[in-house]
């Protein structure tokens, strides 16, 4: 199978390229290598695979319109993995363009590669965040996500009705995955699991939002991605009896699925710090501050679709999913 994985230098996209590879796919990944954070991170990601001989590595924006075309014009995938995107709630606060033409327009440019070219499947990295003011828990994909917190959220809604309608109109078959605090080695550093151990280490002081009263569905890597790779596996197909009133929006008359992708259990922030100092046996300096725009009190996710539909259990607690992460760091930056 040939796969075309974008946001390959990415933290989820290239533990998906080892995984595919590893499964003996063919792969194509793409990534611009922007500087929203240490581009030397995401070469050395690269490097992980650079030289396996089913694998190529393309640098491309998503958003540029013509080079995107030509490229699924040329390649011919089966399936794409679509992961590249302008992450980060706090950053799309203070630079929402670059969150329209990563998000939105290369979101587009991708469901336009599929739709000429005979796609047999596109999965896509929604997020959690598109639960927005929804207090109920834990989080369901019947739940209604019409009231985002942060424009980031509101680009991952929009990719999701922006792929139900090329599901409906062109019958491409398309899968949201609704990532929840994903977490683990070669992280990205804008996340608080990094930044925290980072931080930690060099007895800086960490700053706690909402005072540590805070609750995150932390979802180990490896777990994330074997998610992924199931979920690519199982092609939605067009159920005619689905009807708006009373159907699942995960769901439809079309091609289309959406799917919770996290642990199932959240975790206390004031927990998985514990968990950091633990591992590093060093007590964190902390500053309680109040909550933070754009932040969501509780993230909680409902799995049981993507485990009826994949047969996906995740397996890694946080413990050890913590450890891994700091043998890492310390063995990437020599600490």
């Amino acid at each position: 199978m040939k796969y075309l994985v974008t946001g390959a230098a990415g933290f989820i996209g290239a533990a998906t390229c080892l995984k595919l590879l590893a499964a003996n796919h063919t792969v194509v990944g793409i990534d611009n290598l922007n500087d929203y954070y240490d581009v030397n991170l995401k070469l050395a990601r690269l490097n992980q695979f650079k030289d396996h001989p089913e694998f190529t590595f393309i640098k491309m924006d998503i958003a540029e319109r013509a080079t995107m075309s030509e490229l699924f014009a040329s390649e011919q995938f089966d399936r794409v993995i679509h992961l590249a995107a302008q992450a980060g709630v706090r950053y799309s606060i203070e630079n929402p363009d670059a969150y329209a033409d990563s998000n939105l327009v290369g979101h587009l440019n991708v469901l336009e590669g599929c739709r000429h070219n005979k796609v047999q499947h596109l999965v896509y990295a929604s997020s959690s965040s598109v639960y927005g003011l929804n207090e109920k828990t834990p989080f369901e994909t019947t739940d209604s996500v019409d009231h985002p917190v942060s424009f980031y959220a509101a680009t991952k809604k929009a990719n999701e009705l922006m792929a139900h309608s090329y599901s409906h109109l062109y019958n491409l078959p398309t899968t949201g995955l609704r990532f929840f605090t994903v977490y683990g080695p070669w992280g990205r550093p804008d996340m608080a699991p990094y930044i925290f151990t980072k931080k930690i280490l060099a007895g800086d002081t960490i700053d706690i939002n909402n005072n540590g009263d805070m609750w995150r569905d932390f979802t180990y890597i490896d777990d994330i991605v074997e998610g992924v790779v199931r979920a690519a596996e199982v092609v939605p197909e067009r159920n005619d009896s689905w009807k708006v009133e009373t159907g699942s929006p995960a769901s439809s008359s079309a091609p289309f699925k959406v799917y919770n992708i996290g642990h199932g259990s959240p975790i206390n922030l004031m927990e998985f710090i514990s968990s950091i100092e633990s591992a590093l046996s060093i007590e964190a300096k902390k500053n309680f501050r109040e909550m933070q725009a754009g932040d969501v009190y509780k993230t909680y996710a409902d799995t049981q679709d993507l485990f009826k539909a994949t047969g996906y259990t995740p397996e890694v607690g946080v413990e050890q999913g913590v450890k891994a992460l700091i043998e890492w760091y310390k063995e990437f930056y020599n600490k």
